[in-house]
């Protein structure tokens, strides 16, 4: 398939150069302190006990060559639409075709683990049963569906209050915790063998996704060349020590054997503070929960809508609405599919960590693709040319630890491949027929 897309000038921007060092880091940490934080340090404890905490030590070593390389090639054009266009830009048509029906496996399975997530919150301090939580992970979802369907942003004032209350709740929960930690609940450190610390790193990378989405903050920084590096730097050494104290903390206070470790911090705050404490972080998960699935719908709507110009999603959803420059066709489209694929988890019984595990196959395999393509598109000097390699070769360890779960996205990304095959094919009959 051909090659398409031309590169911009990177150094080139219409853009005001307003910031600094700080503003950066918070854009960044914005960007990966979301739903995930809530379930996944508990979920990883199942899966490898105290050794879950090398996973988070990895993932947090592993996390700088993606931040730089997805950063690095956002940077290079603001307005390229992420993954989806570095893709297309330097692998070709196939690979962006790929990397869009991966977002969609993403989007479908990640999107309601989160939600049903965030619903579990709330049955730890209401008396609600199964039918119950997966009605309010519906409510989330529609509900995030609704405000990008009538073309609603959020402002950056809210953004930041969603940061600083997770910030708040996260060290709150973590301070208070700190007394009830037992050395007995760190033994013993391998209690599920050792291809465990694989398995809880795949499901870890979960929350560490979301570099890619800082896609103008290097057109806009006053001293690019001093605090780009600088900021993701921080914004690394910051994220990971807090997923680690989150980590050991919940280890540590055996968090993670109440409610099947989906709710841990529930369990720290209840600890610590009675119902009151639950009650606020039940509420803040279905929060944050919300704020994440809006801005990651947005994302994801778009790149449907980009991958239908493109001819590789169906025409029909290439379609913006005039009044409110919303892709509405995208929105009910991924809607209706995420909707169907919550009500599969429903009626499967699909476990929270195979939920997470699908989804993160699928963000990884799209994160092989982004790496390639950074490996192809990024001149970098001295060290940081192996980053993008190093990228690439974390995902491919990682994608083994998957197991048969990652079969659901390679289906989709077959099935989507052929599908897109078609429609290429098609529009190119069509168009010679002119």
């Amino acid at each position: 398939m051909e090659r398409d897309g031309e590169t911009k000038n990177p150094l080139h921007t219409d853009l005001h150069r307003v910031l600094t060092l700080r503003h950066a880091v918070a854009i960044y940490v914005s960007s990966l302190l979301g739903s995930g934080i809530f379930v996944i340090p508990g979920l990883a404890a199942r899966i490898a006990g105290p050794a879950s905490i090398i996973s988070w030590i990895l993932l947090s070593l592993a996390s700088y060559p993606f931040a730089y390389t997805f950063a690095k090639l956002s940077a290079r054009n603001p307005e390229s639409g992420g993954i989806y266009a570095f893709a297309r830009e330097g692998l070709g048509r196939g690979a962006s075709a790929a990397t869009a029906w991966l977002f969609l496996a993403w989007a479908v399975l990640g999107a309601p683990a989160a939600t049903v997530a965030a619903a579990s919150y709330l049955a730890f301090v209401l008396p609600l049963n199964r039918p119950d939580v997966f009605l309010v992970a519906a409510a989330i979802l529609i509900g995030a569906f609704g405000v990008n369907y009538l073309g609603i942003r959020f402002t950056g004032r809210v953004q930041v209050a969603t940061v600083g209350a997770i910030l708040a709740a996260l060290a709150i929960a973590v301070v208070a915790s700190a007394p009830r930690i037992s050395p007995a609940n760190y033994t013993p450190i391998l209690p599920n063998g050792l291809a465990s610390i694989g398995t809880a790193a795949a499901l870890i990378m979960w929350s560490y996704l979301g570099y890619e989405n800082t896609s103008n903050v290097a057109e806009e920084f006053r001293n690019p060349e001093r605090d780009f590096h600088r900021s993701v730097v921080i914004s690394v050494i910051l994220i990971s020590a807090l997923y680690l104290a989150v980590a050991v903390v919940t280890v540590g206070t055996g968090a993670y054997t109440v409610g099947g470790g989906v709710t841990p911090f529930a369990a720290m705050m209840s600890g610590a503070f009675g119902s009151y404490g639950g009650m606020f972080v039940a509420i803040l998960a279905v929060f944050v929960t919300f704020g994440t699935v809006n801005a990651y719908v947005a994302g994801m709507a778009r790149v449907y809508y980009a991958a239908a110009r493109d001819g590789v999603f169906p025409e029909a959803l290439g379609k913006v609405d005039p009044k409110t420059g919303a892709p509405r066709r995208s929105l009910v489209f991924l809607i209706v599919m995420v909707l169907l694929s919550l009500a599969a988890f429903y009626f499967l019984n699909v476990e929270f960590v195979s939920a997470f595990l699908m989804a993160s196959g699928a963000a990884i395999l799209t994160y092989v693709i982004g790496s390639v393509a950074g490996i192809r598109l990024l001149r970098e000097r001295g060290m940081r040319r192996i980053l993008p390699w190093i990228s690439l070769v974390v995902s491919v360890v990682l994608l083994p630890f998957i197991g048969t779960l990652l079969a659901v996205s390679v289906a989709i990304g077959g099935v989507g491949l052929l599908t897109s095959w078609g429609l290429l094919r098609r529009r190119k009959t069509v168009n010679a027929g002119i």
